[in-house]
């Protein structure tokens, strides 16, 4: 006689197999890896944002913050190069899913090869992938780049446009490249840039109340916008990045380097949080 799966009786009193995955899930909690990863995920993302800090609190942390960085980091930008907003618009195009070290290797034979938006959009898509493939996703960003330089050659005659609404229209175009090239190229203040690094570190400083995560980008923004000076807001996302990869690392943050780890929730949780030599480098981005 064949023996009967193990089953598990519900409240209702019938019983019922209990499905694979189930088993699956039940196996996985118990497994010692497994908890020691869930472990090492919380340690290196930080401390929950601090939801319950009343909110002149946290604009006044903030405003200690914002100035802490703009000392440490007076001349932080982007580490992308470029000479014009074309430039700029293509490099973070293609620094999706790619380091800006990598992104800076291939953009010189780019630039000297295409000058225009109307060089781009004349240029024969095998070539420009070919050129740009060690930035990864190079087909699509192919498109992205052409798409955009379409339009701004037909609609805005060759000029990268100065406002978000018309940003936000250009293919492969979203609210992280509209504000790197309005706030970097133009000087203006539309918003504030969410990277890697800006998620990261914004989220173990307990400034993003609002977000799921550290990569919840949109309600990031929202929140950062209300506690940060709208004059700040590009040198501020600058620095955020420069600060996130010099010190606040993604795997060994250097809190022991730290300037801000008096106004931090999350300084020295880490398990290496007193180290003041090394880290990882950087994240991509």
């Amino acid at each position: 006689m064949a023996k009967k799966k193990a089953t598990r009786r519900p409240a209702g009193g019938r019983t019922t197999p209990e499905p694979a995955a189930g088993k699956r899930l039940k196996a996985a909690r118990r497994s010692p890896a497994a908890g020691k990863a869930a472990g090492a995920r919380k340690r290196t993302a930080g401390g929950p944002p601090l939801k319950d800090e009343p909110l002149a609190d946290k604009k006044e942390r903030a405003a200690r913050i914002v100035a802490l960085l703009s000392r440490a980091y007076p001349n932080a930008t982007t580490a992308l190069h470029w000479s014009n907003p074309l430039q700029l618009l293509i490099a973070t195009i293609l620094s999706a899913q790619c380091t800006d070290e990598r992104v800076n290797m291939v953009t010189p034979a780019l630039f000297s090869k295409y000058r225009t938006a109307r060089d781009y959009v004349a240029g024969p898509p095998a070539e420009i992938e070919r050129m740009i493939q060690s930035a990864g996703f190079f087909r699509q960003k192919t498109r992205s780049i052409q798409g955009a330089c379409q339009l701004i050659d037909e609609r805005y005659g060759g000029q990268v446009p100065r406002t978000m609404d018309e940003m936000l229209a250009l293919p492969g175009v979203a609210r992280k490249t509209a504000n790197v090239v309005l706030g970097t190229a133009y000087g203006m203040s539309e918003g504030i840039v969410v990277d890697t690094h800006v998620g990261r570190v914004s989220w173990r400083l307990g400034l993003t109340p609002g977000a799921r995560d550290t990569k919840d980008a949109v309600r990031i923004e929202q929140d950062l916008i209300t506690l940060v000076p709208r004059e700040r807001w590009t040198q501020f996302a600058h620095a955020l990045v420069w600060h996130g990869r010099g010190v606040c690392t993604a795997r060994k943050p250097r809190c022991g380097d730290c300037v801000l780890a008096e106004h931090c929730p999350s300084a020295f949780t880490f398990d290496n949080a007193a180290g003041t030599a090394g880290g990882d480098g950087t994240s991509g981005g």
